[in-house]
């Protein structure tokens, strides 16, 4: 398994949960803690907030990471080392160079009368 595809793995399981807690927020405020009835449960509803708050950020910082360690994948130092799109090819050095081509002078033209 490359390391590309170990990081493709990472942003995909990190992007969903990204957007699962991008989807419990809600825009006005409510959200989850909309749901909770009483300020008690799972300690008060600006805990979530800030718990989600604090989720979204350090997941997409992470998200940023990984993308940017997966580019250095690529030609970084991190590169694998056999390459199965493009397979390196040495073209086989000439051994003894080419004779000149060896150039006729052209007819004369005839002489007009």
């Amino acid at each position: 398994m490359s390391t590309f595809s170990i990081f493709l793995v990472l942003i995909t399981i990190v992007c969903f949960l990204l957007i699962v807690v991008i989807m419990v927020q809600n825009p006005k405020g409510g959200g989850l803690s909309s749901t909770i009835s009483g300020t008690q449960m799972l300690g008060g509803v600006q805990k979530t907030t800030d718990f989600l708050d604090k989720s979204t950020w350090t997941l997409a910082t992470i998200l940023i990471v990984l993308v940017l360690l997966s580019s250095l994948s690529f030609t970084g130092s991190l590169n694998d080392t056999g390459s199965k799109i493009i397979e390196k090819t040495d073209a086989p050095a000439a051994t003894t160079p080419a004779a000149p081509a060896q150039q006729t002078p052209a007819p004369a033209a005839p002489a007009a009368k």
